[in-house]
Order: structure tokens, then sequence, then C-alpha cells
């Protein structure tokens, strides 16, 4: 896709009152915010836009997930205050985001005006789908669409966009507020600017590093990075697919992904037309154990609750009617909220946890199934702390009751020496369990020589998620080029997709 878009610093804000798409979905407790950095973030643009002589600023943000509907533990109210003492001038507050009375309030404002609007997200329409206080799934309507997007349009002249966690997503205001010119702000255009260096005018070589948890899962950031780059560093769960396949190395009880090792030759065949070098770990780190004090040989993520664990009870009498009494207060009357915790593997419980999503207000996953949610939507790689360590090769293999969750010495060295001749590096995933101490040193290793490739000279991106906590951690994040403020954009741009927010803009 196109990444030349329109930006803030092109436009002629004197007298305009800029809508601006800003994400301020930061985190509350008891009404509090306790992380205020997307906030600190989008000021240098709307401190812009009003050094600029903007007429007004109107403010634009989801926070939470209200399912369309007012909530108000999701007030954009708490934000307010935040703003009155970053910017040093008060923040006019509106009750809603859209109507005749949002529209009337930003008609025509003070010279110098900063209005922050309630959550978008209080409609159904930002979003498209809600679900309502019965907790039945709802659908918007599209003329409803269409009268929301139009209201929002009405309360600016120029349109900015610097929400760039949400620029993969086609909500309401992100795509349709159909003014004349529609630029990115600071942060937006930053992302903009670095993702082209590597995706459409990279210094080469260039290397892109990936990590996560299953090949299926990656198969579309794989494929297009093997049409960009000219090496690729293969780490993290996924790495032992690979090895398996490529290798048949005996991987333990790492993770194994059987989809995704259909179409690794398929890959491998593709990185080797297009001459690009595949690295994988030579060595690994293992733990014999997935829980704290855990012996050997329980069950896995893979292998599941072993069979026998889940309730079995058949009961007659009063115990029998006491079953179906209580059953029926939950599945058929509940008394809301209606909280459902569920456990065991993922494949075993698709009709269990697809049924009570039609009946429940909030879901808790946990058990063995948790560490499968986790890998995916988390990339998060391993699930043990404390464990005994061990080392193991390819030729070795990993013993049975263990698994790999970090790359040994010689993979250390291996892929600081591919990332040494980098001179655009692009980064998704880490090699290892970085959150606990004795599987971390992988991460920590290729974090330091990417700073270091980063210090001769070399491009490096950081591709949110894990990766960017990766940074955080170890503050690198002004070590590196750049660290992307979206997981799931970022993500998605790399994986060859158009962003929707980023589509909507103006062209340069």
């Amino acid at each position: 896709m196109a990444l030349n878009k329109l930006a803030i610093d092109a436009l002629d804000l004197k007298d305009k009152r800029v809508l601006m798409r800003v994400d301020f979905n930061v985190p509350l407790k008891e009404g509090k915010i306790t992380n205020t950095q997307r906030i600190t973030a989008a000021l240098p643009t709307i401190k812009y836009a009003l050094d600029n002589g903007a007429k007004s600023v109107v403010l634009m943000s989801h926070l939470g997930r209200p399912d369309g509907r007012k909530q108000d533990k999701y007030s954009m109210l708490p934000v307010k205050g935040e703003l009155d003492k970053l910017l040093g001038k008060p923040v006019t507050f509106l009750s809603d985001c859209v109507g005749p009375e949002v529209e009337s309030a930003c008609a025509s404002p003070a010279p110098g005006t900063v209005l922050l609007l309630e959550n978008l997200r209080f409609h159904v329409e930002e979003e498209g789908k809600g679900v309502d206080a019965e907790g039945n799934k709802v659908k918007a309507d599209k003329a409803a669409v269409d009268a929301f997007r139009a209201s929002l349009s009405k309360l600016g002249d120029v349109y900015v966009n610097d929400a760039f966690g949400t620029a993969h997503r086609a909500h309401s205001s992100m795509v349709g507020c159909q003014l004349s010119q529609r630029a990115s702000g600071f942060l937006l255009k930053k992302e903009l600017t670095y993702f082209a260096k590597a995706l459409v005018s990279p210094e080469r070589p260039f290397l892109a590093i990936l990590g996560g948890a299953k090949v299926a899962d990656k198969i579309q950031l794989i494929e297009n990075m093997l049409d960009k780059v000219n090496e690729m560093i293969i780490g993290g769960g996924m790495a032992f697919t690979f090895l398996k396949v490529l290798n048949n190395m005996e991987i333990g009880s790492s993770l194994y992904d059987e989809e995704g090792a259909k179409i690794v030759q398929k890959l491998v065949d593709k990185a080797k037309a297009n001459n690009v070098t595949i690295t994988l770990p030579v060595d690994v780190v293992t733990g014999d154990k997935f829980a704290e004090n855990a012996a050997v040989g329980q069950a896995t993520v893979e292998s599941g609750i072993p069979a026998g664990s889940m309730l079995s009870q058949r009961a007659s009498g009063f115990l029998l009617k006491k079953e179906l009494t209580y059953f029926a207060k939950a599945l058929v009357s509940p008394e809301r909220p209606f909280l459902a915790i569920l456990e065991a593997k993922v494949a075993d419980k698709i009709q269990l946890i697809e049924n009570m999503l039609d009946k429940v207000n909030e879901m808790i996953i946990g058990g063995g199934m948790a560490f499968t949610f986790l890998k995916v939507l988390n990339n998060m790689e391993g699930i043990l702390q404390n464990a005994a360590v061990g080392q193991a090769t390819v030729e070795s293999g990993i013993p049975a009751g263990s698994m790999g969750l970090d790359v040994g010495e010689k993979s250390i060295a291996m892929f600081a020496e591919v990332i040494g001749r980098a001179k655009t590096i692009v980064w998704n995933g880490p090699p290892g369990v970085f959150e606990f101490a004795n599987f971390s040193k992988g991460t920590k290793s290729m974090m330091d020589a990417v700073v270091k490739a980063t210090q001769g000279g070399a491009t490096s991106i950081i591709g949110g998620g894990d990766t960017a906590t990766c940074a955080a951690k170890y503050n690198t994040e002004d070590k590196v080029s750049h660290v992307s403020t979206g997981g799931g954009a970022s993500l998605e741009l790399l994986e060859g997709k158009d962003l929707p927010g980023v589509a909507a803009l103006s062209d340069a």
C-alpha cells in the first residue's frame, strides 16, 4: 500500500477547526489514569495545531471495550483532567461525540479551544457492532453508521489521524470523516516514514527477525517478508516446528505447530527461490516444567489437561435436581453481569466457548487453554518460571518432558553476526521467554546486537507487541531507530495488508 501520505506539517491550519483522531486508550484504576504515555505522545501534534493558528482542536478517541453502549467506567472524563495539566489550559469536555449539541459546541469555538469528545465506542456505529445490556450481539444499521460519520465530519475543517494503533481497523473515526484534507499527525507520520524505509526502499542487507508461537499464524508475515528481505532469523516457539521438519530434531515438549509444519518446506523453497538466507537456532535453553515446582512429565500446553480431569458427575434425585436448578439460573435466566471461567484445551472446548460467548458478559480463560490464547494473541513464548534449566542442540534434541524456552550461546553468537551485517532490521517477536530471568538471555543479547547495529548506522524497527515490551524492559526505546506503537497495525503492515486508517488519508 502507498505510505506517502499528507502530514499535518503540510497543512495550512490558520483559523481551521482540526478534527483529530488520537489514541487515548489509557489504563484506568478506580477512575484514575495509571499511565499517561499515550496522552503525552499526542501532545506534539496537538500543540503544533494550536501553535500554527488552529481555531480549535477537537480530540476524539476510544477507551476500553464498552461494546457500543455508554458505560461510565469507560468515560473519557479522566483524560480531560490530565490534558488540562499537560496543556496548561482548560479543555472543554463534551458528554457525547456526535449529535446536534456536539455539533453546536464545535461549530464556532473561541480561538485556541481544545475540545475532548466522549468515548467514540459508546456508539455501536463506531465499530459497526457491539453487545447490548443483555449480552446479545448487535450490528449497526448502515444508515445509522452514515449519520454517525456525517456528524463527526461536521466537527472540523481538516482531519488529522494520529492513532496508528487503530489504523488496521475500518472504524468510523478512522475511515468515515470525509473532509477534503485528511492528514497524519506526527506519531502516524513517523510510523509511515520508518515502515516505508523498510518496506519500500530499504538499505541492504535487509534483515527480518521473526518470533511467535505458530508458523500458521505468521505465514502471511513470513511470505511477504520473503519477497523483501535478504536474510531472516526465525526464533521463538515457531522455530521448533522448522527444526523438527527440516532437521528431524527431537523437540520434547516444545511447541509443535502441526498445521504450520505442512507449509515449512514451501516457505523454505520460496526463500531459496528469492535467495533469502534463513537462520534458525542451533542450540536452545530448556526447562523441565511449565509451572512452579511442577514435577517432570506433567501436562504441557500441547497435551492439555489429562483425561479424567474434567467433571463427569452423574447423579439422581435431589442432587440432579440441584444441578438442573443452578444451571438453569446460569443458562436460562442469569443475573448479570454473567461471568464464565474456562480452562482445558481450546480445541476440546470450541463449542463451549462459542456457546458461552452468546450468553456471558465476561469470560476468564485459564488452565492449559490460556497458554494457547497467550501464544496466539500476545506472542507469549514461554509458560514456566522456576523450571530446571538445561541445554540442548539440534543434534542432541530436547529430551521428553523438557521444552525449549530460549536460544543457546551458539545461536546468540550466530544471530549477532547476522544482525551485525544488516543495514535495515525489522524485528517482530522475541526469541525466548524474556519475562523470566533464566530464559531472557537470548532476547537481551539480540536487543544488544540490534542496538549495536543501529549505532553503526543501520535502521532498526521494533514491530510493536512483545518486542516493544522488550525495548521498554531493556531501556532501549531511544537506542533503536523506531519502536512501533501499533502491535496489530504494524503486523498487518508487515504482512503486506492495506491499513484502512492509512488508506483513508490524502496522498502527499
